[in-house]
């Protein structure tokens, strides 16, 4: 899959195989996880609890399905290579592509209804190893296991008003969440928002020393702090409309990578509890955002997220979030690659 150039749709078949090649090794870490055991939340479920009542965006992501793609590259600044011998460590610029998108199953969602912010982003070097990841802009998950994520869709979409209480009765890590989404500032573009990979994953470094991980990508602009009030007289796109102009105008944004490495007996299988302040971070690279691609057709279009796509001195932890987000993901690609001629051709935003 290029990481850089645009994938004609003519090549639809080929992409389709490369998916299912990655898949099957999602689908092993899926199965070592539990994710397909039977009796057990399956990739088909989620999708079907991620679709809206109005029905499946069809030639959609599943979730996230609203968003905008970028190219650019990645600095390291070489700090890397102590916790990690990927490549992508060494001191170096590498390709970088991604997509910023909103935490939705609409793709026409108005933007300032959206709590959640996302960033998906592929790395590249020049032997061909990738790494994949997906980020959020919240600072903890709402949940801590899969099940219960599927859990908190199928509350969520019912009407009955009790239906959210005994979600949270059984759930009661997704408080902390709440707090978040009703209590922190809004921000008036894609670029002033931290993005965090909330699960953990294993780091090896040259000399075999293990460490878990998290990562965050935090900018350097100053957020430009709005009510929601506010938010929602800019239109509904205004998010990848100011995103384009942003960086048309003043140039490519930067946000900084700062990994955190965990303590012993620090919690790694759930991403809803946070690693306590003062664990030991690491500012590895530099995200340099250079221009922003058309969402159809675009660079990213054909391209999953999928965080188990990870070079060598970086694998999954006991988190079974990236295992089960694989998994979906997979599913996902294969009914959007499917409905591909219900994708619209034509977008709003020129880069």
């Amino acid at each position: 899959m290029n990481q850089s150039g645009r994938p004609p749709r003519s090549r639809l078949g080929s992409l389709v195989l490369i998916a299912a090649v990655v898949g099957g090794a999602a689908a092993a870490f899926a199965y070592t996880a539990g994710w397909l055991s039977p009796g057990r939340l399956t990739p088909e479920r989620m999708i079907a609890a991620l679709t809206p009542p109005s029905g499946a965006p069809l030639g959609h992501r599943r979730n996230h399905a609203k968003g905008i793609c970028f190219t650019g590259v990645f600095e390291a600044n070489g700090n890397g290579v102590e916790l990690s011998r990927a490549k992508v460590f060494a001191r170096g610029t590498y390709p970088a592509l991604g997509r910023f998108n909103l935490g939705t199953a609409d793709p026409n969602a108005v933007d300032a209804t959206v709590r959640v912010r996302g960033l998906g982003l592929q790395i590249a070097v020049a032997d061909g190893e990738e790494w994949r990841m997906a980020l959020i802009n919240p600072p903890v998950f709402a949940v801590s296991t899969p099940q219960a994520f599927h859990d908190l869709l199928i509350a969520s979409a019912k009407k009955e008003p009790e239906a959210m209480k005994i979600f949270i009765q059984a759930n009661p890590e997704f408080v902390a969440f709440a707090g978040w989404a009703k209590t922190a500032p809004w921000t008036t573009s894609y670029a002033e928002e931290p993005y965090h990979g909330l699960n953990s994953f294993i780091f090896t470094n040259a000399k075999g020393e293990e460490h878990a991980v998290r990562w965050s990508l935090l900018p350097t602009v100053q957020p430009g702090l709005v009510s929601q009030a506010e938010l929602e007289k800019r239109g509904p796109d205004f998010l990848e409309q100011e995103i384009a102009e942003r960086i048309r105008t003043a140039g490519p944004q930067r946000w900084t990578m700062v990994t955190t490495v965990a303590d012993p007996g620090d919690p790694t299988a759930d991403p809803s509890k946070p690693w306590p302040e003062g664990r030991r971070t690491v500012q590895v690279g530099t995200l340099i955002v250079q221009r922003i691609e058309p969402e159809q057709d675009g660079p990213c279009r054909d391209i999953n997220f999928d965080p188990t796509v990870l070079p060598q001195g970086i694998r999954v932890s006991d988190d079974p979030f990236p295992a089960a987000r694989s998994s979906v993901y997979r599913r996902s690609y294969d009914l959007r690659a499917a409905e591909a001629g219900d994708y619209p051709r034509t977008g709003t935003v020129k880069p």
